[in-house]
C-alpha cells in the first residue's frame, strides 16, 4: 500500500528536496504547503495519510498549532515534525498537540521514510536520545510563564535594564521587578543570567 503525504515547509527548495527523496513505491508525495493554515485547508481536501511539517513556518500558525489543527481533522492525518530545532519546549509542545513523532533535518533520507511508514502505522517516531529527553520532560514540565512574563525575559535577554523594560512595556519599574521576581520563583532560579540561560536552553524564549 502507497502511504500518501503532504509536505508543509516554507521554503521551497526544501519541498523541492523532500519530494524527490520521498516519491517512490511505498510513499507518494500529494500535495505541498508553504504555511499552517495551507496546509491545514489541504489537509481536508486531500485527506493524506501522515502530514511531513517544519516547526517554524514564518508567518500565521507555527508547526505545533499546525500539528493540533491537523489532528482535529477527520479524518486525522499522522503528524511528523521534521525541522532544525531541538529545544525541550518545542519538542514536548509538538508531542503533546499530538504529532506522531519529531525528527531532525540532519538524518538521512532512510531514516524520514522509515519514520512516515511508522508514523503511519501509528507509531511513535522519535530517537533514543529525544525519547529520554520527552519523557524526562514530561516528568519535570516546564514552568508556565505568563505572556507578559514571556515579553520581560525576551526583553532582559537584550540586555535592557528595568527602566528601559518598564518604557517599552509602559509600565511602571516597580511593575518590571514584580514580574522578573515572579520569572525568577517559576525558573528557581536567583539571577537574570540564569533566568536567561534557562529560557533559552528550554525554548522558552
Amino acid at each position: 500500500m502507497t502511504i500518501t503525504v503532504l509536505l508543509v515547509d516554507d521554503h521551497p527548495v526544501v519541498r523541492s528536496g523532500l519530494r524527490a527523496v520521498l516519491d517512490s513505491e511505498s510513499v507518494r508525495v500529494i500535495g505541498e504547503a508553504a504555511t499552517g493554515e495551507e496546509a491545514v485547508a489541504l489537509a481536508g481536501h486531500l485527506r493524506p495519510d501522515v502530514v511531513l511539517c517544519d516547526l517554524r513556518l514564518g508567518a500565521g500558525i507555527d508547526g505545533i498549532q499546525t500539528t493540533a489543527a491537523l489532528r482535529a481533522l477527520d479524518p486525522a492525518p499522522a503528524v511528523l515534525i521534521l525541522t532544525t530545532f531541538d529545544r525541550d519546549a518545542e519538542i514536548l509542545g509538538a508531542i503533546e498537540a499530538g504529532a506522531a513523532g519529531y525528527l531532525l533535518k540532519d538524518v538521512a533520507p532512510g531514516m524520514i521514510l522509515a519514520g512516515i511508514e511508522r508514523a503511519a502505522a501509528g507509531e511513535t517516531v522519535l530517537s533514543p536520545e529525544l525519547s529520554a529527553r520527552v519523557l524526562r520532560g514530561m516528568r519535570n514540565p516546564l514552568p508556565k510563564l505568563t505572556e507578559r512574563e514571556i515579553e520581560v525575559l525576551r526583553l532582559l535577554a537584550t540586555g535592557a535594564a528595568n527602566k528601559e523594560i518598564a518604557r517599552s512595556l509602559f509600565v511602571t519599574e516597580a511593575t518590571v521587578k514584580s514580574h522578573i521576581a515572579h520569572i525568577f520563583t517559576k525558573l528557581e532560579v536567583d539571577s537574570r543570567s540564569r533566568a536567561i540561560h534557562l529560557a533559552r536552553e528550554t525554548g522558552l524564549i
